[in-house]
């Protein structure tokens, strides 16, 4: 058997304010389920109605990968006006003991003006590498971001 998990990660603003303005403030949550209200995984006899803890870790990697892509794109001056991330972990049954195998995250950020593919893939890389989160797991963590722009829709892919 096979566990999955899901969450839904919204940010809006501006990083075009600069590092030290641009807002931090996000909504991350479960999907389907209320925000904070916890239990076990239900395949171990908890509450399917409740947050369990892997859905924890997930919402943690989205929103510490969001936190440091907003830094990194604020350092470059880029303004990033909305990420959003429908992120999903896996556990498998045939592990033991039992573990998170994989977390992926699948951020769409939109950015105003133009940027470079390349850039973009730089500063989703210097973010995954900065994320305190990611650097403390041992699960195999894997970006798929989208970058938005007025022109063009492009997809960047890094794994652990």
């Amino acid at each position: 058997m096979t566990h999955h998990y899901a969450t839904a990660l919204h940010w809006a603003g501006s990083t075009g304010v600069g590092y030290d303005d641009y807002p931090r403030a996000h909504t991350v949550r479960p999907v389907d389920k209320p925000l904070l209200e916890l239990s076990a995984d239900p395949a171990f006899r908890g509450d399917p109605t409740r947050t369990n803890p892997e859905e924890l870790l997930l919402a943690a990697a989205s929103s510490c990968q969001l936190l440091s892509f907003l830094a990194v794109a604020a350092r470059a001056r880029a303004d990033v006006v909305r990420y959003d991330d429908a992120a999903e972990a896996v556990m498998d049954d045939d592990q033991k003991p039992l573990w998170v195998n994989e977390i992926r995250l699948n951020p769409q950020i939109e950015i105003a003006g133009d940027v470079p593919v390349e850039k973009f893939e730089r500063w989703v890389r210097i973010a995954h590498q900065e994320c305190f989160i990611a650097r403390s797991l041992r699960s195999r963590l894997v970006v798929r971001a989208t970058l938005v722009t007025a022109r063009t829709r492009e997809i960047v892919q890094i794994a652990d």
